[in-house]
């Protein structure tokens, strides 16, 4: 296969094609809940960046792109208290399409993601106390667009992401050791993925669902920390990727929109539950908007609810007590994609970045109030 530039294969990868036709939804037909109004803008417009809670209620905005072929070093801060974003230093690489954790010290992982000229197996690592980002060992493997997530040891696990060679993800994954700062090679998954999501359940065991290799696949499974190795567990309704997943208030896991190998015409508004005691999915009320290129992770609100955003103009809280979505009252400019939302100390959630159908990020961002 012929080898293309890191730019590219991030935006095959991500399909990030100039078309998008969500359905559109009838507001006033349904309960809404809560209100999304306009934020101060960013510094810089981006897409395909992670925004991560600091231990003191600042959000950290990483990286990202502006546009084709202006990928990001820089980081800036948002500051709830003032509304506003501030610069935060530069990372070694520029890099879109990575992952970022906070870790139990405080401080940010930075791991792979695409960087100009292909996937990256760089790591760094931000430090709040200095505002500085400093390289870390590389990886075990290049990854673009994989996931991480902090275990409940402290630990990182990394898995999937996009190698060098076509345009689905690879099965291996490894461990972030916190206290060593070393990566730790593990036995793959069953099923290579990228785009896929990661969410920890209550035992600490971590829900993979999704992704695609080849193609798009339903299949799902469990890692487990004390092991160390991944079972298969049952699989999905719907074969999805670029989809959220959160874990609801009783311990099963919501996951919602994404699309299938047809990308762009392939976005989907379903919904499925997992039961970790059952080993199964099980459909429940839809998205009022088919949706796909959302955050991995749907924010929990404090009361327990969910909330999906991007790919639509409008923010959709899913209900536990009703089993179903409720449209938040006001709307983004636009269909956002690849953008970000992250939960405040205060319970607002923070909407940013995204692009709409063309290549060109924003830096508008938006406040949801529950």
């Amino acid at each position: 296969m012929p080898r293309f530039s890191g730019l590219i294969l991030f935006l095959a990868a991500s399909c990030l094609l100039f078309e998008s036709n969500p359905k559109p939804v009838d507001t006033t037909a349904n309960t809404t809940s809560g209100s999304l109004q306009p934020a101060s803008p960013m510094l810089e417009p981006r897409s395909g960046h992670t925004a991560t809670l600091l231990p003191d209620g600042k959000v950290l905005i990483v990286g990202g792109m502006r546009r084709n072929q202006d990928f990001y070093r820089s980081a800036e801060l948002y500051d709830p208290t003032t509304g506003k974003f501030q610069p935060a230093g530069d990372m070694a690489i520029a890099r879109v399409g990575h992952a970022a954790v906070l870790l139990h010290s405080g401080k940010v992982l930075v791991v792979g993601g695409w960087i100009g000229h292909g996937e990256t197996d760089s790591a760094e690592l931000y430090d709040p106390a200095t505002g500085k980002f400093s390289s870390l060992a590389k990886m075990t493997a290049k990854r673009g667009n994989a996931t991480a997530t902090l275990l409940t040891n402290g630990d990182v696990l990394i898995t999937g992401g996009a190698d060098t060679f076509g345009p689905g993800g690879v099965a291996s994954a490894e461990i972030f050791h916190a206290a060593t700062a070393v990566f730790e090679s593990l036995a793959p998954m069953h099923s290579a993925r990228i785009e896929q999501t990661t969410t920890v359940l209550r035992d600490g065991r971590v829900l993979i669902a999704g992704g695609r290799a080849d193609t798009v696949t339903a299949s799902a499974e469990i890692f487990d920390p004390t092991t160390k190795k991944f079972t298969v567990t049952g699989s999905l309704l719907t074969a999805r990727y670029k989809h959220s997943a959160g874990l609801l208030p009783d311990g099963r896991v919501l996951l919602a929109g994404g699309s299938d190998d047809r990308d762009w015409s392939g976005t989907m508004n379903s919904a499925e539950i997992y039961d970790p005691a059952k080993q199964t999915f099980t459909a429940t009320s839809p998205l009022h908007d088919s949706r796909f290129k959302l955050p991995r992770e749907a924010v929990q609100l404090s009361s327990g609810q969910l909330l999906f955003a991007g790919g639509s103009k409008t923010v959709e809280v899913y209900d536990p007590a009703s089993r179903k979505f409720l449209i938040a009252a006001g709307q983004i400019d636009a269909a956002r994609h690849f953008l970000t939302a992250t939960k405040l100390k205060d319970g607002d959630v923070l909407l940013a970045g995204g692009y709409p159908d063309n290549d060109r990020a924003t830096n508008a961002t938006w406040i949801y109030h529950p």
